[in-house]
Parts: structure tokens; sequence; C-alpha cells
């Protein structure tokens, strides 16, 4: 996992702890950080996984 994507896995994980704790519950700003948060861990996942997998296939030979 890439430090960047390690780093927002973390500020997720927290803001969740956070809002499961207070008895307020969470405002909308805060869910739509963590909402932007895992959509930016979804990007970086997809570009990983699409980027291993032109690299695989400019390896086939035809």
């Amino acid at each position: 996992m890439s430090p960047e994507v390690h780093y927002l896995w973390i500020m997720v994980r927290g803001q969740i702890a956070r809002a499961r704790n207070d008895e307020r519950g969470v405002s909308a700003v805060e869910w739509v950080l963590i909402t932007l948060a895992l959509i930016a861990i979804a990007a970086a996942v997809t570009a990983i996984i699409t980027d291993r997998i032109e690299g695989r296939a400019k390896d086939i030979n035809l």
C-alpha cells in the first residue's frame, strides 16, 4: 500500500472512531470528508490495478 493511501486510511479510521464515540453524531462536513477519502482510495486502487493490467498486457506476445 502506498504511503498516501495508508495515510488516508488512517485518517478515515480516525474520523470513524471519533464519530462512534461522539454522541452528537457525524456532521455533514465529516461525512463529505469521509466520502472523499474513500473515493480517493478507490481511485488510487483503480489506477494501480489498471497500470498493472496494462503492463502485463504489453508483455503478451501475439
